[in-house]
C-alpha cells in the first residue's frame, strides 16, 4: 500500500509540473503568484516545485518587481543559443522556440486570414519573434538560426518557392532575406511536411524508426522521408511532394497546373464542397468534429478522403520501403474515421504476403510539429549546434 501512495505522489508531482512547464512555455516567464493562477495550484506546491526544477536545471529564476513588490520570475533554464521555428501556413502563423537541449522554450498559434498577403504576414511574424523572445527574457542576439516552414514546395538548394502557383502572392518573396534583415543569424525555409518529419525524428513517433515516410493530409497533402536517419529532399529539395501525385486523369487542374493531383481532391474547399448541400457552410475543423461525433455525412467524406490518400502512399512505399508511416495533419484528428480505411487501402494495395506489414502511427505531436520541426532544424543548421 505504501508503494502505491509513493507512486500516486509521484504522479501527481510530475503531473504538477507539467502544468508549471506548460504555462511557462505557452505564456512566458512569470512569478509564482502567476504561476499558481494559471495552474491552480497552491503558492506552497509551487513554490517546493520551482525550487526542485531549479535544483534540476530545468527552471531558472531571477528577481523582479511586481506591483511595487519584490517576486521571483520565473523562467525555463536554457543553454546557449536557441533556435526559432516559424511556420506560415495557409491559415495560421505558428512559432516555437527551442534551445540545443531541444526544450521547448515557448509555443504559439496565431490565426491568418484565408488568402493573406505577405507584407502583413511578414509584419506579423517579426513582431511576434520579437514579442516571444522578450517573453522567455531571451533577447535577440541569441537567436542561432531562424527556420521558416511554408505550405509549398521548397528550393532547398536556392532557398526559395520551388513550385510556383501554389502559395499565392508569395512566389517572388525573398523570405529569407527579409528575416536576415531584422536578424544577425542564419536564416532558413523549408516545406512544411520536412519540417514535420524533423519533429518526428526527434521527439515523435519516428524516433525509433531510421527509415519512416511522414505524410501530412488536411487542406491539401505532403509527405516526406526520413532515409537511413536523415530528411531526404532530392536535388532540388522537392522529394515527397505527393499532393502532386496525380489520381484523376481528367480530373481538375491543379494550382501546379498539372491535371488531377491529389491536392485537387483532398483540399479544405474541395471537402467541404461535397456537404455544401445538406450541411450548409463549414470549415475542414466543421468537418473532422462532426465526423468524430458521428455525423454519417462527414463521416463518408473522410473515409474517401483517407482511401484517396492511401492509394498514393501505398503506391510511394513500393519505392521506397520505410520502416513506418507516420500520419500527421488535420484529418487524422478525426481518429480511426480516418485512420482506418487509410490502412485498409494502403494494405489492399501493398505486397499482401509481406513478412512484416508497415506500421501506420497517427503522430502524437501532429498539431505542434511543423514549428517544432522547424526551430529543432534551425538548431541543426547553426554554425554553433554542428
Amino acid at each position: 500500500m505504501a508503494s502505491h501512495i509513493t507512486g500516486s505522489q509521484v504522479s501527481l508531482r510530475e503531473a504538477n509540473m507539467a502544468l508549471l512547464f506548460d504555462a511557462i512555455t505557452k505564456y512566458g516567464a512569470m512569478t509564482q503568484v502567476e504561476l499558481a493562477e494559471n495552474t491552480g495550484l497552491s503558492s506552497s506546491t509551487v513554490s517546493i516545485l520551482v525550487r526542485r526544477l531549479v535544483e534540476e536545471g530545468t527552471f531558472t529564476t531571477t528577481d523582479t518587481i511586481r506591483s511595487g513588490r519584490r517576486a521571483t520570475l520565473v523562467s525555463i533554464a536554457r543553454k546557449v543559443g536557441i533556435g526559432v521555428g516559424l511556420y506560415i501556413g495557409r491559415s495560421q502563423l505558428s512559432i516555437c522556440v527551442t534551445d540545443f537541449s531541444q526544450t521547448t522554450l515557448a509555443y504559439h498559434d496565431h490565426p491568418l486570414p484565408f488568402g493573406h498577403k505577405p507584407d502583413s504576414t511578414l509584419i506579423q511574424a517579426l513582431r511576434l519573434i520579437h514579442e516571444t523572445i522578450e517573453n522567455i527574457g531571451a533577447s535577440v542576439e541569441e537567436i542561432s538560426a531562424i527556420m521558416v516552414a511554408m505550405a509549398t514546395p521548397i528550393d532547398w538548394k536556392h532557398q526559395q518557392i520551388g513550385v510556383r502557383g501554389i502559395l499565392p502572392d508569395w512566389d517572388d518573396v525573398d523570405v529569407v532575406a527579409h528575416f536576415a534583415q531584422s536578424f544577425h543569424c542564419p536564416v532558413f525555409v523549408d516545406n512544411d511536411a520536412n519540417c514535420a518529419a524533423v519533429a518526428e525524428s526527434k521527439r515523435g513517433a519516428g524516433v525509433d524508426y531510421p527509415n519512416f515516410l511522414y505524410v501530412q493530409a488536411g487542406d491539401g497533402v505532403g509527405s516526406a522521408m526520413f532515409i537511413n536517419g536523415a530528411l531526404y529532399r532530392g536535388s532540388m529539395g522537392l522529394a515527397g511532394e505527393i499532393g502532386h501525385v496525380q489520381v484523376d486523369p481528367f480530373g481538375d487542374i491543379c494550382v501546379c497546373g498539372n491535371r488531377g493531383c491529389l491536392d485537387t481532391v483532398v483540399n479544405e474547399q474541395r471537402l467541404v464542397s461535397v456537404l455544401s448541400i445538406t450541411h450548409g457552410s463549414l470549415t475542414l475543423d466543421d468537418l473532422i468534429r462532426r465526423a468524430s461525433d458521428g455525423d454519417a455525412g462527414c463521416r463518408r467524406v473522410v473515409s474517401d478522403a483517407a482511401v484517396r490518400v492511401g492509394t498514393v502512399i501505398a503506391q510511394t512505399c513500393i519505392s521506397m520501403d520505410p520502416g513506418c508511416i507516420i500520419i500527421g495533419g488535420a484529418l487524422c484528428e478525426a481518429g480511426d474515421v480516418f485512420m482506418e480505411p487509410l490502412r485498409q487501402s494502403i494494405a489492399r494495395l501493398l505486397f499482401p504476403d509481406a513478412v512484416e506489414p508497415i506500421l501506420i502511427i497517427s503522430s502524437p505531436i501532429s498539431s505542434t510539429s511543423v514549428a517544432l520541426g522547424a526551430a529543432l532544424s534551425a538548431l541543426e543548421l547553426a554554425p554553433t549546434g554542428n
